[in-house]
């Protein structure tokens, strides 16, 4: 039989980890994809790269079997739903990392709405409870195929089937509160719009109340030190 075949790795490492932008970068594409790890985004990045490597390659020859594998290339994108069938290869030279990770099986269960949220997709993954066609897969990082798209639902013997199970039920609640958000998010919206005065507005204002308030009372005291008689005369006038 022989010794079995060494396993190697499925990703390499950027020459610049310490990167701000690098690093501003991946976490948020932790955050928003719901990655364990930044392992993950390297293996992504290193498919990525490879597509790119293979397109450049096509491109640069012009024979037979060029033609023959840059259509098989273009067929097994298209099946992923990362390019179009019209697409040529220089379409695949502007595929981004975003544009992979949105075909993971993880991304589009949170996308189908059957989990609250991103990482509980991945929770639900691998628990055994997503199943496309009747089958379980348990890798987050599967790439779904277009034509699988609309099989992605929970395993039938999965407790989470049953549609009295408590996470489904605060699913279903969770979209009947959506208009109500949304109806909070317009008075904000309008709220807002009715914008308080400035502090340079409310300093002015108060100034001109003060300066009201000085006059009133010198009147006042004016009236005070006239004699009864200027007073008379004042009424008179």
């Amino acid at each position: 039989m022989g010794d079995p075949k060494k396993q190697k790795k499925k990703y390499r490492k950027p020459l610049m980890i310490w990167n701000e932008e690098r690093i501003a970068r991946d976490k948020d594409l932790i955050k928003n994809f719901g990655l364990k790890n930044k392992k993950e985004i390297w293996k992504i990045e290193s498919e990525l790269k490879l597509l790119h490597d293979q397109a450049k390659k096509l491109v640069a020859q012009n024979t037979e079997q060029s033609k023959k594998e840059s259509e098989q290339l273009i067929r097994r994108l298209t099946s992923l739903n990362l390019i179009q069938q019209d697409a040529k290869l220089d379409n695949i030279l502007s595929l981004t990392i975003q544009d992979l990770l949105n075909r993971r099986l993880q991304t589009l269960v949170f996308k189908k709405e059957l989990a609250k949220t991103i990482n509980q997709a991945r929770q639900f993954i691998t628990h055994n409870h997503i199943a496309i066609n009747s089958q379980i897969i348990n890798v987050p990082s599967y790439l779904v195929p277009l034509k699988e798209e609309a099989l992605i639902n929970f395993n039938q013997y999965s407790s989470l089937a049953n549609t009295d199970h408590p996470e489904r039920i605060e699913l279903k609640l969770g979209k009947k509160l959506k208009p109500e958000e949304e109806l909070k998010e317009i008075k904000v919206a309008e709220e807002k719009e009715e914008q308080p005065e400035t502090k340079s507005e409310a300093k002015s204002k108060a100034k001109l109340e003060k300066a009201k308030k000085g006059k009133k009372k010198s009147k006042k005291e004016g009236e005070l030190e006239q004699t009864p008689e200027e007073r008379k005369t004042h009424k008179e006038k």
